[in-house]
């Protein structure tokens, strides 16, 4: 239940009003008039390729109450029981109410930004909060300034804690995002090279990323991954600062006796040289436990002990497609395909190099928004993976030579143009037992190999 006044929206979103219809309290707020529930606030959005005022009548009909709208494009008669508001910008208003309605929650929220792992972090951090709190988490990839708003409008109440993620690919971006949302505490995982197409320098970047304190008070917190090389950098007096890594003493948390298996990690972790215990994780890779460090940190700052901790990591789910070792009858396929950077790329290798097996086999396609450092990076994973010593490389894309040139032996790299031309020779390449894994950035579109290979594996 969205518990808004019309009057409030009318001045939150600095509309007018049109049309009054009837009224009562709002069930939902959506942008997609197809889903539409009954007693919705329904806002008619613009892109590229639709204009959402087109249907206002659409959302009316599937039980719409509310329509804020910028082009008023129906038959006002057809519409009679539908309030409408007309603002400049719907865009604009979706952030203004978001925004507005954050203030009315008495309720901590949390922000996640990075460069790679902020949607692992977010998994980790929900269910480190979990078993203490009732605890909201950013769906999917709903982490930018169409989709936090509509992410703010899912809370209410009953929730204890907010965990949002916050993307970017521009400056200002995560100042807006964090205009919205209002994190108490805020967490940054790590500062790669992703956008810097965009941005140009990782120095960039990092102010990018550092938007997310823009409204922080001296109560605010920010925690931090110090094996960042930028980050590792970062001392303010302005509001608190928390420091996690590996194996430093001088860090508020850092983690030791770390033991990396082939689909989990176990490690000590202490607080201020204080062990607080020994945590084992149902997820691989070591740049997962950066991740928790930093997502412990958040919870133990927001009251979770360590056994509720413990605990919590008992329902941990995360989002599809980040690294999912699927063992089957013939072959492990390691579905790491919802997105790629160098980063990301060298640590699912890393975790493909834990898992036994014949051979190593890594699909690996083009890593977007990289600008000219594309080349670049693309020829460092190349380096990266036959260092590893992957057995067979299917390098495929716009830049399938560049990994090719870091990887340096061409009997064993097979270059190939597009996504769909890679399922049609898997089966002739893949042999049992082989551990294979398939990542790329998201516009690739690489779930049809992992479904290609999810067949052949049946």
């Amino acid at each position: 239940m969205i518990k808004l006044t019309l009057d409030e929206i009318i001045k939150a979103v600095e509309g007018v009003c049109i049309n009054i219809g009837n009224t009562c309290e709002y069930t939902s707020l959506s942008t997609d008039s197809r889903n539409i529930n009954d007693k919705s606030i329904f806002i008619a959005l613009k892109g590229d390729n639709f204009n959402g005022n087109e249907f206002v009548l659409d959302a009316v009909n599937k039980g719409a109450l509310l329509c804020i709208v910028d082009e008023v494009l129906f038959d006002a008669d057809k519409a009679k029981t539908c309030t409408v508001i007309k603002v400049r910008d719907t865009r604009e208003a979706l952030k203004k109410l978001a925004k507005y309605y954050r203030e009315k929650l008495n309720i901590k929220v949390v922000g996640i930004t990075g460069s790679t792992g902020k949607t692992t972090t977010k998994d980790l951090l929900a269910a480190f909060l979990g078993y203490k709190y009732k605890v909201f988490k950013t769906k999917g990839n709903f982490n930018n300034e169409i989709g936090l708003p509509l992410m703010i409008f899912q809370l209410d109440e009953s929730y204890d804690i907010a965990v949002l993620e916050m993307g970017m690919s521009n400056l200002n971006e995560i100042h807006n995002l964090a205009d919205i949302a209002r994190p108490d505490i805020a967490l940054i995982t790590n500062i790669g090279i992703s956008h810097i197409e965009t941005l140009k320098t990782r120095e960039n970047i990092l102010r990018a990323k550092m938007e997310i304190t823009d409204f922080f008070t001296a109560k605010s917190t920010l925690i931090i991954n110090c094996e960042s090389d930028l980050l590792k950098s970062i001392n303010t007096e302005k509001y608190i600062l928390v420091k996690a890594g590996m194996e430093e003493n001088h860090y508020d948390y850092f983690a030791r006796n770390i033991s990396l298996e082939e689909d989990s990690s176990k490690f000590q972790i202490y607080n201020n040289n204080t062990l607080e215990g020994v945590l084992s994780l149902p997820i691989p890779g070591r740049h997962n436990i950066e991740n928790a460090l930093i997502a412990f940190a958040c919870a133990r700052l927001l009251g979770v002990s360590f056994n509720e901790i413990q605990l919590g990591i008992k329902s941990l789910t995360y989002t599809s497609m980040r690294l999912e070792i699927n063992k089957g009858s013939k072959f492990t396929v390691i579905n790491d395909a919802y997105n790629a950077s160098p980063d990301s790329m060298r640590a699912a290798l890393d975790v493909q190099c834990n898992i036994n097996g014949k051979r190593k086999v890594a699909i690996l396609g083009t890593m977007k928004e990289l600008g000219e450092a594309s080349y670049c990076a693309h020829k460092s994973v190349g380096q990266y993976a036959k260092e590893k010593g992957i057995d067979i490389l299917i390098a495929v894309g716009e830049y399938n030579e560049a990994f090719l040139h870091g990887f340096k032996d061409e009997s064993k790299c097979i270059l190939v143009e597009t996504t769909e031309k890679v399922a049609g020779i898997i089966e002739e390449l893949i042999q049992d037992e082989d551990i294979i894994l398939v990542k790329a950035s998201r516009s690739m579109k690489f779930e049809s190999i992992i479904t290609k290979l999810q067949n052949l594996n049946s």
